[in-house]
């Protein structure tokens, strides 16, 4: 019986972790949004204002995917940067990792 039980727990577990590791597209925009306004050091009304325009822009719109923003932010973060070869693949590999 608690075999049993201990085997419905990690299923259902495992479910739900399944479930919250997929992000809805908005919720994806929204990552990629606190990020932008995190490396841009943005604070208070500046922030709100900053995530509200970014929240309102239909990414579609512009034909980027939010995982498409990100991958254009994070080059040319590392092209302001200077970075060549695997200095770059390296800062690439792990901002597109942050979410």
């Amino acid at each position: 019986m608690k075999i049993a039980m201990a085997v419905l727990l990690l299923a259902s577990t495992a479910a739900g972790y399944a479930g919250a590791a997929e992000k809805t597209e908005q919720q994806q925009k929204m990552t990629v949004c606190n990020q932008h306004a995190g490396e841009k050091g943005l604070k208070g009304d500046e922030r709100k204002t900053f995530m509200s325009n970014c929240l309102k822009k239909d990414a579609k719109a512009e034909g980027l995917t939010p995982q498409q923003m990100k991958m254009k932010t994070c080059n040319a973060d590392a092209s302001q940067k200077e970075l060549k070869g695997d200095a770059r693949k390296t800062f690439m590999s792990s901002c597109l990792k942050k979410s």
